[in-house]
């Protein structure tokens, strides 16, 4: 009887050394993953219920950036500044600027000639 139990005891020891560096793997999996999703910077914006049952987003909210302001100013000393010279000037891709560009012409703060970006009032 007593062989049975440490071998039980062994068997049980043993199962929970490998649980151990089973977790330890499958955590270290998440948090690379986690860690590659972060800096994708293409994430869809986590929600939720407001207390009437409708969907709120949460996040930060559109046009209150400082990239929007910082292109702007870069506007109205440039006039006549691409988008890709923004981008360049800013230090990130030109994608983000397409979208911003539009937005902050439609709030009337900048203007698009031909190919290049001027301040509205100008």
């Amino acid at each position: 009887m007593a062989e049975f139990l440490d071998t039980a005891r062994r068997d049980i020891e043993s199962r929970l050394a490998d649980l151990r560096d089973e977790v330890r793997r499958l955590e270290s999996a998440l948090a690379a993953l986690t860690d590659r999703r972060a800096g994708s910077g293409r994430r869809r914006a986590a929600t939720r219920r407001a207390g009437d049952g409708r969907r709120r987003r949460r996040g930060r909210r559109a046009g209150g950036g400082t990239r929007a302001a910082q292109a702007e100013r870069l506007v109205k000393t440039n006039p006549g500044i691409t988008i890709s010279e923004l981008a360049k000037r800013m230090g990130i891709t030109p994608n983000y600027l397409y979208r911003v560009m539009p937005q902050l012409e439609k709030d009337g703060k900048v203007r698009k000639r031909d190919k290049g970006w001027h301040p509205a009032g100008g």
